[in-house]
């Protein structure tokens, strides 16, 4: 069997939607992802520790100078404590912080707040009241007016005498204005580092891509090089990891893949050498019984009843035994590349109708032959080709056959369509993909029949040295159909 020419694909640049769904954009927005993942995670990490330890920092150093601002201070009062002694204290706290921006506030056991000269309007959360008034010291970030503060509520205490609280409460509100500002450089200090990162994350992202999709397309390249036919073609390996496995399985497979294709190239060859060299040996001998079974067929009548069954026979089964030999002659040399076309500018309808009368079926068939059709066309093979698709009609449908030649227009240029019909039960659906295959039975119990089993084949092979194709179908009112597609060349037109 001929094998098509394989033609090499044409390249072309890839667009862009396909460059962005490719394996190297996919490569490189993952490693970004994860530097920016991994630069965000840094950053917000960082973020965190580093504004938990300015806070705390502020905090610790409020606390601090806030209690020795108390110890140094609260030894002047005088218990009970007089409201006129809390409003002096609360003032000299407040001046005392002018530095920390600090407001206070005092109270006295369950007496009304003092408020500092600037604490007006202050208030304090209740959990720090509570734990203050326990004899605990807390504080807590509170937001007034959209800005944040830290409250810190100290409980007094007598010196000596084991620390015995005194019931006088200090509180104080520390504006952290000074303490966003240094947590929102840090994040914009953050966001400029980071995005640079990035960035500079997409040199190594390409070098990766490029080291990941080298071996990818060597092989890419190779597996195009196997399917035009180069079977040598082997991969380099480098590495051990998982593509270097990769290409080690491909050369693999490719050795297998040639070994096993040389062997069967080699069994095919040794079957159509030794059906052409069977066919051509038998060409002799089927000759000289040929003709003595003429001889023999001729003087039939004058033998007895079972001799001249016997001798018909015997010429029935030689004819169909030297059809055989000729389809299998007329297959190998297909097979071999050795039929050639012979084009002729011929009139189809006078084709077609010598074919049908050489056979005697004009009588037969009902033909639908317009005139003035021609076509350059090989005529011995045009005359096979119809020939087997009336006789295959004839013999397994159902009449009348007919036989229409149609000219179609198709593009710039014409189809000539010639359509074989009978008007039997048709081809079983399950059947008609392999109508023109090789010894093809459609009754697998039906060991004899009329034909080689060759006639579709030769008839599809004779078709497509015409360029042409060949269908068969089932017809909706009945019966089955075969169709001759061939371009319709004319006169001084090339092949």
């Amino acid at each position: 069997m001929r094998r098509p020419a394989l033609r090499r694909p044409t390249w072309r640049r890839p667009a862009l939607r396909t460059l962005a769904r490719g394996l190297r954009a996919r490569l490189v927005v993952a490693f970004l992802l994860v530097a920016a993942l991994s630069a965000l995670t840094t950053a917000a990490l960082t973020f965190r520790e580093a504004r938990t330890a300015i806070l705390k920092r502020t905090q610790d150093t409020a606390v601090q100078q806030l209690r020795a601002q108390v110890n140094s201070q609260a030894p002047e009062l005088t218990f009970p404590p007089r409201t006129g002694d809390l409003v002096r204290f609360t003032q000299n706290l407040d001046r005392a912080g002018q530095a920390q921006h600090w407001v206070v506030q005092a109270r006295y056991r369950d007496e009304p707040v003092v408020p500092g000269t600037r604490a007006v309007g202050r208030t304090v959360p209740d959990g720090v009241r509570t734990k203050v008034r326990a004899g605990i010291a807390s504080f807590q970030r509170v937001d007034s007016d959209g800005k944040p503060w830290l409250v810190i509520g100290l409980p007094v205490a007598f010196s000596g005498d084991g620390g015995q609280m005194s019931g006088l409460e200090v509180y104080a509100h520390v504006p952290l204005r000074e303490d966003e500002v240094n947590v929102s450089a840090l994040v914009k200090a953050a966001q400029r580092g980071a995005l640079p990162a990035i960035a500079l994350a997409v040199v190594p992202a390409l070098v990766a891509a490029r080291g990941v999709l080298r071996p990818v397309r060597e092989l890419r390249r190779a597996t195009q090089q196997i399917t035009d036919g180069r079977l040598d073609t082997r991969l380099k390996v480098t590495g051990r990891d998982e593509l270097a496995d990769l290409s080690r399985t491909f050369n693999d497979m490719a050795a297998a893949l040639e070994e096993n294709v040389a062997e069967l190239r080699r069994m095919e060859a040794n079957s159509r050498r030794f059906a052409a060299d069977v066919s051509h040996e038998l060409r002799t001998p089927l000759a000289a019984m040929t003709a003595v079974v003429d001889v023999l067929d001729e003087d039939a009548a004058t033998l007895d009843p079972d001799t001249a069954y016997a001798v018909r026979l015997i010429s029935q089964e030689t004819g169909k035994l030297a059809r055989m030999v000729e389809d299998l002659m007329e297959i190998s040399r297909f097979d071999a590349g050795a039929a050639a076309l012979h084009l002729d500018e011929v009139d189809v309808a006078e084709t077609v109708r010598k074919t049908l009368q050489a056979r005697g079926w004009q009588n037969k068939v009902r033909a639908d032959l317009p005139e003035d059709v021609r076509a350059r066309l090989d005529p011995r093979r045009i005359d096979v080709v119809v020939a087997n698709l009336v006789g295959n009609a004839l013999r397994h449908g159902g009449e009348p056959v007919s036989v229409a030649v149609r000219v179609r227009p198709h593009g710039e240029g014409e189809r000539l369509l010639i359509e074989i019909a009978d008007r039997g039960e048709g081809i079983d659906p399950e059947v008609l993909p392999h109508v023109f295959e090789r010894f093809f039975k459609a009754d697998a119990a039906r060991v004899r029949s009329e034909g080689s089993g060759l006639g579709l084949a030769i008839t599809m092979e004779n078709v497509r040295l015409h360029d042409g194709t060949v269908r068969a179908a089932n017809m909706a009112g009945g019966g089955a159909v075969f169709t001759v597609d061939l371009p319709l060349r004319r006169g001084g037109d090339e092949k």
